[in-house]
Order: structure tokens, then sequence, then C-alpha cells
């Protein structure tokens, strides 16, 4: 049975959180009394579904069912976790919190607050235990940062839950052990967004200026590094001792105005907003988070393909995922699925088309993850032994387009110690847009020349192998280039 989350506050973050748990196979009811709420939220909605599993390597849950509840009560009674996403107001935090308890006394909450403590927001519960912080970034449904915060009198067992929801949905849950006024993140944004505003008012930089400084250069390494890891380098083969001494001393120097706030006048809301919409208001905000969307995707990607930073999140959530799977291993006569793909911008022609590397390297995912299957995976070749692909052949039958999703399957042809014949079908919908058809050669890697796989591989491999050999041969296996179809 699927388990249920209360989204209390249908605006841009709870909307985010709405797609996060509702992608992640969860129930999720929705209460804002804002009549729009429905129609935002669904927006919202629509860019996580063309967004979020582009992320996943495994095929996410059967999608949530959405529904938006028309009193409190009704949205978080019986729910297993409630998530708060009002404005900004301790006194209305303070009274959506004693509404909450009269009706869900001990579900935790967890208040998307950006500055508000969590001692502050447990003043006058009736169950202050349950109640604690946890603070995403937008696009909730993308970012998977949420800074979990308790206070003293938050229960541990209540933390240690909310931790394994947030990773649940594929989330970073940073325990902030310490709490204080808006948390780690958003005090070091304050600070770059002071001396930011500094730098506008006194005419040294417009927004573009500013933002055209962040993201083609220090941005991209933060992205990935963060600040410290980032010094640290800077410190050369000395490192972060050396960095400090060289640039320590600068702390003294009168470079900043961190302390100093600028006048919030008219004068200076409309000295930002116009550059702001000098700036970027040829985009309605809709296109901005859909190229917000699409960036991060690639820049995710990439990083989970090198399993640092956020992108080693992605991939800890593909395994647990993917260890919620039913296992694939068939030993009946029915090609296996073994690998779900969604179709990236980077994948697109100039045709607007998948581009023809791809579909191999749809393939080579799919035989990848039947090599894992049957135990020849990363293990097993840091042991000295492989399968290598020797030959392949590529049938391009239909079209795939940015964002379809893609699964591909294995029918063994043929398999004996040495030697693995498979033919991979990738398809839409049920319908095969490619073939490829391989012959894998099992390789001692250190001696360079093949060799009988292991007997541990053998024994899960041969069983598929023999099931298979009762499937039809496919009518394209075999075929050589230019040959007509019949």
């Amino acid at each position: 049975m699927a388990r249920t989350a209360a989204i209390i506050g249908g605006g841009v973050i709870g909307g985010g959180w709405a797609a996060r748990f509702l992608l992640n196979g969860w129930a999720v009811r929705v209460f804002d009394p804002d009549p729009e709420a429905p129609r935002k939220i669904g927006e919202v909605l629509a860019n996580a579904r063309a967004s979020l599993p582009a992320l996943s390597d495994v095929p996410l849950p059967p999608e949530g069912e959405l529904s938006f509840a028309k009193t409190l009560e009704e949205a978080v009674t019986g729910t297993d976790y409630i998530q708060e996403s009002v404005s900004e107001r301790l006194d209305l935090k303070h009274r959506v919190f004693a509404q909450i308890q009269q009706f869900a006394p001990q579900t935790p909450i967890g208040s998307s607050t950006s500055g508000f403590k969590p001692s502050e927001l447990q003043q006058g519960a009736s169950n202050p235990s349950a109640i604690f912080v946890a603070h995403p970034f937008n696009p909730v449904y993308l970012l998977p940062l949420a800074e979990l915060v308790p206070s003293p009198a938050t229960s541990p067992e209540v933390v240690e839950n909310a931790k394994e929801t947030l990773r649940a949905i594929g989330m970073f849950p940073l325990h902030v052990r310490k709490e204080i006024d808006a948390h780690i993140a958003d005090r070091f944004l304050e600070a770059v967004w002071r001396e930011a505003l500094w730098l506008v008012k006194d005419g040294i930089a417009t927004t573009e200026e500013i933002d055209e400084a962040i993201r083609m250069g220090f941005g991209l390494r933060w992205g990935q590094m963060g600040l410290f890891e980032t010094y640290r380098i800077a410190g050369g083969e000395a490192g972060m001792k050396h960095f400090l001494a060289q640039f320590g001393p600068c702390l003294t120097w009168p470079w900043t105005k961190l302390m100093d706030v600028p006048e919030f006048n008219d004068e200076l809301v409309d000295l930002i907003a116009g550059q702001s919409d000098a700036q970027s208001g040829k985009y309605s905000i809709r296109e901005l988070e859909r190229i917000r969307d699409g960036n991060l995707i690639g820049f995710l990607r990439v990083l989970k393909d090198r399993n640092w930073g956020a992108g080693k999140v992605l991939k800890e959530h593909d395994e647990m995922l993917r260890a919620a799977l039913p296992d694939p291993r068939s030993e009946t006569a029915a090609p296996m699925p073994m690998a779900q793909m969604r179709v990236l911008p980077g994948w697109i022609d100039y045709n607007g088309h998948m581009t023809e590397s791809r579909y191999l390297f749809a393939g080579s995912e799919t035989s990848d993850a039947f090599l894992r299957l049957i135990g020849a995976n990363l293990d097993y070749v840091a042991g000295g032994h492989s399968y290598y692909t020797a030959e392949s052949h590529i049938m391009h039958l239909g079209e795939a387009k940015l964002g379809d999703a893609l699964t591909g399957t294995i029918q063994v042809l043929g398999a004996d110690e040495k030697r693995l014949h498979i033919f991979i079908r990738i398809e839409k919908a049920g319908e095969p847009v490619s073939t490829v058809e391989q012959m894998l050669l099992h390789v001692d890697m250190k001696a360079g020349k093949t060799c009988p796989a292991a007997p541990a591989v053998l024994a899960k491999l041969m069983p598929i192998a023999e099931a298979h050999s009762a499937l039809p041969r496919p009518e394209a296996a075999g075929r050589h280039v230019g040959q007509r179809r019949s």
C-alpha cells in the first residue's frame, strides 16, 4: 500500500514537494485554500514529470495519487508524513501546527521554513517532539538537498525516520546538529546576496554581470566541490593550510560590506527589478523554469556519471529503486527487460531525434545490465575478467524523441563457456525503435585472450540461454548491412 504525504501550502515549494513525493510513488494530499492551487501545482508537476525521471536510470515507482483536500483535517488524517510550506510568518505557522496536531498529533511534521528555528516553530505545540525543519531548495523535485534541523525537543526517532523518508524520495538530508536562524545554506546565500545588492546599488555591476560572474566562474566549481574543497585545491600541493596563510589576511581588508546593509527603499527595488527585467524579461517564468530544469539535468547527469557530489545521491537512489524491483532473471522463454532509459537533451541531433550513437549507448546500457545480472559486474572486472563486445549490428526501426521513455530487452541467442550471443530490442511504448545484435567474448584481461567464464557466471547464464533457445529466432538476427527486409 502506498504511503501518504500531506502537503500544507501549494505554492512553488509546496508544489515541488508534492511532485517529489508523487513521482516516487507516494499518495499526496494537498491543502491550500487558494482556488488557483490545483492549476499551480499542475504546472509544477508537468515540469517535474518532464525532468525528474531523466535523472534516474531505473524506472521510478508508479506515480502516486494526487488529491486536493477541502479541509486541513481531511489532508492530514491518517498520513505518514506532513510537509508544511505556508507563508514565512511565524504566527501563521503556529496556527497551522496547532490545527494539524488536533487531527494528527503523532505524525512527523517537516517545515519548509528558510529562516525560523525549530524551537520557534514548536512554541505552543501540543506535541513539539514531532516538529522539525526540512528546508528544501527550488526546484524541490530536482535538487536533492534538504536541511533537516531538529531542536532539543524533537524526538531522535522522528529525526531518523525523517531522514529515511527523504532518502526514499531521492533527497539528501543534511542533519544540522545545532539550530540557528536561516540554518546553513541560506546564511551563506544571504552574505552573497547582501554583497550583490551593494555592487548593484553602487553602480559597480548590473544584475546580469553578477550572474555572469557566478555562472561562468566559481558557480561551476561550487556546484560540484563546494567552498572548502575548492579552496583546498587553490592551496596547491600544500593544501588548505597554504591557502589560509596566503589569503587569510585578506579577511581584515575592507573588501566587503557584509555587515552593512544598503537601505531597502523604492529606488533600490526599482533599480534591481529594472535590470532583472532587462536581463531575463523576454522569457516567461515557466520558460525560465524549463530552461533551468534542462540545464540542471545535464549538470546532474554529468555528476552522476562520475559518482560525485549530488550525482552520488542520484546513483544511490537508483540502487534503492533497483533493489525494490522484481528480479529480472528469467529462466522461461521470454526476452528480459533489463534497462529503462529516457531520451535526454544531449541525446538529440539536429533533426530533433535521438542521435545514432545513443542507440548504441542504449544497447550497451541493456547489455551491461544483463552482465551485472549474471555476475560479470565491476567486481568481476576488477578481478581481471570481462566480456568484450566483438561485433555489433544496429537496425533503426523507428524514431525516439526528447523525453521518450525507452526499455531495453535481452534475448540470448546462444552461449557457451567463452561466447555470448545476444539480441537487444530498444522499445518505446512496446514498439521497437531499434535492435542491436552483439557477439561478446569472455576475456582474461591480463593475458589479453579469451578464456572460459567463471563457474558462478555460467551457472546464472546457461539456464537463461537454455530457456531462450525455445524462443523464435528474431527475423533481423544475422542480417548483413544493406540486406533487404523481407
